[in-house]
């Protein structure tokens, strides 16, 4: 992928285009990855997230997988099912608000310290967009760690995810974060649970971490 070329649209259209709001009205209170995947996006915050921070759930449901020994100075949850967020222990607040129709964060400049987007990034239509507010929203040098498996619900995930494998979508991501231009020092990971041989436990867990210019 080049990054100074932007994808075409049809990259990102999905084999659902009925509203979002539709799809995510009954609330799911599972889990999309398995216990050793959740426990490397854990180990992913308490690596990049800062202690008593504040911190930004964005596509948020009702877990986000924070490390529990650490107290923040607030967690807000953005997502689209208002029964997951209210059941979300972690949230000191939540909105509601569909990121596909409305890219555009509620949110002041620098007011969050770091932000994590847990499994969710290739359900975004338009995530340069998103990607660049938040750029706004984060304070100069925070964080963004982006973590994906190899799970979805395919008719809601864009186009041009299902035509990539793993190191694929990390090389996507990355391309993301370049062309929204207010990010730095982005690193691709491969944090996927693995035996003492190197063979796959799990699930996979892969996350694209940037930071934010200012």
């Amino acid at each position: 992928m080049n990054r100074d070329t932007p994808l075409p649209s049809a990259a990102f259209r999905r084999a659902d285009e009925t509203p979002d709001e539709q799809f995510y009205r009954q609330p799911r209170f599972v889990t999309h990855i398995d216990a050793g995947a959740i426990a490397a996006v854990t180990g992913l915050y308490r690596e990049y997230f800062p202690a008593g921070g504040r911190i930004l759930d964005l596509m948020s449901s009702w877990v986000s997988h924070l490390p529990p020994e650490v107290e923040y100075r607030e967690v807000v949850g953005l997502g689209l099912n208002r029964a997951e967020l209210e059941h979300n222990p972690r949230l000191t607040s939540y909105v509601v608000q569909n990121l596909n129709t409305a890219p555009q964060l509620p949110f002041a400049n620098h007011s969050y310290e770091a932000a994590g987007i847990t499994v969710s990034i290739d359900y975004l239509t338009d995530p340069v967009t998103v990607l660049r507010d938040l750029g706004r929203v984060l304070a100069p040098g925070g964080p963004v760690v982006i973590s994906f498996s190899n799970r979805c619900f395919p008719t809601k995930a864009v186009a041009v995810w299902h035509t990539l494998d793993d190191a694929g979508h990390l090389q996507l991501v990355q391309h993301y974060l370049e062309q929204a231009g207010n990010w730095t020092d982005i690193v691709a990971l491969d944090r996927s649970p693995r035996s003492a041989r190197g063979s796959l436990t799990g699930d996979p867990l892969y996350a694209v971490v940037g930071r934010a210019r200012g």
